[in-house]
């Protein structure tokens, strides 16, 4: 099973300004030597000494994460506009995808806003099945694409090829795996899933704000959290943001690294990234993050930075 990162900004798309690419410019020649410039490989060797933050970006677009089975079902997590840029590369594939398992985690803008732009939708040869436990669900999706918001209506474009399963509380099998969910704290309320393939499995856990009870070792807890290899969780804010901004529904990345190490998960991606940071902030809160979960004794824990356009295979 494969892991792609599509779009893992939160709140509102955040593209990077022009002001920051000439700063990363600025930074980079500040740091050039004239021997660096000498060969191929001395820039090469120049270029992979820079820091993340300086070069590259982890991306601007709002949430969506694609998870390819091994028999190339395709399940998506959240429709953000992370998801155009999926749909671009569907359509470079040379066996492109003709069905799609589209999982919702709530409703707010920067979880849908890229359904319109996912060309494949418009192809009629295309299968598109909605997933989530919200009763009325599929009415929901269908007004956001409907005048004065948008010019076509999904019924009109979409309708023949898209349907909406009402999750219940047994998981659902899409070809070779399985996709369960849970409920967590966020205004208006909103889900996490679990997909697993075989003995391997993740969770996409974003706009959560952790409660003590998610950490509780409950039978339907351990069936959820237990056994995952990797998570990609909300980590929008520094602690000292979480506990000013308690109820708007997102956790701290120290919190997070709390819980991954309280379920002894493998992996923790920080996941729904602040519009607000760019790219060298957000690659502060990586290290304070790293620095966190070594002096609290879990050594063996993997955090990493969600970035548009990464692919991880579990």
């Amino acid at each position: 099973m494969k892991v792609r990162f599509w779009g893992v900004r939160g709140s509102i798309p955040s593209p990077i300004t022009p002001d920051e690419i000439r700063r990363k410019i600025a930074s980079v020649v500040q740091r050039v030597r004239p021997e660096d410039l000498e060969s191929p490989t001395n820039r090469e060797r120049f270029l992979a000494s820079l820091p993340p933050w300086l070069f590259g970006t982890y991306g601007g677009n709002s949430a969506c994460i694609e998870a390819r089975l091994d028999d190339n079902s395709c399940i998506i997590l959240d429709a953000g506009s992370g998801i155009r840029e999926l749909a671009a590369a569907v359509a470079r594939e040379t066996r492109p995808v003709t069905e799609f398992h589209v999982f919702v985690t709530h409703f707010h803008y920067d979880h849908l806003q890229g359904l319109p732009f996912f060309t494949p939708g418009y192809n009629p040869s295309t299968r598109i099945t909605f997933y989530s436990p919200i009763e009325g669900f599929d009415q929901i999706i269908l007004d956001h694409m409907k005048p004065p918001y948008f010019p076509v209506t999904m019924r009109d474009t979409m309708g023949s090829s898209c349907r909406f399963v009402l999750l219940e509380n047994e998981p659902v099998r899409i070809g070779s795996g399985v996709v369960s969910w849970r409920r967590h704290k966020h205004p208006g309320g909103a889900v996490a899933y679990r997909v697993s393939e075989g003995d391997r499995a993740f969770i996409f856990s974003t706009d959560t704000e952790l409660e003590e009870s998610d950490f509780q070792k409950t039978e339907e807890n351990s069936a959820f959290f237990g056994g995952v290899e990797l998570i990609i969780l909300d980590a929008q804010y520094t602690l000292g943001e979480a506990i000013d901004k308690y109820d708007w529904g997102h956790s701290s990345f120290s919190l997070g690294v709390d819980f991954v190490t309280a379920w002894n998960i493998d992996r923790m991606y920080m996941y729904h990234h602040d519009p607000l940071y760019d790219d060298r902030r957000l690659y502060k809160n990586l290290q304070s993050a790293r620095w966190y979960a070594r002096n609290l004794g879990n050594t063996e824990l993997e955090v990493y930075l969600s970035e548009e356009g990464l692919e991880v295979e579990l």
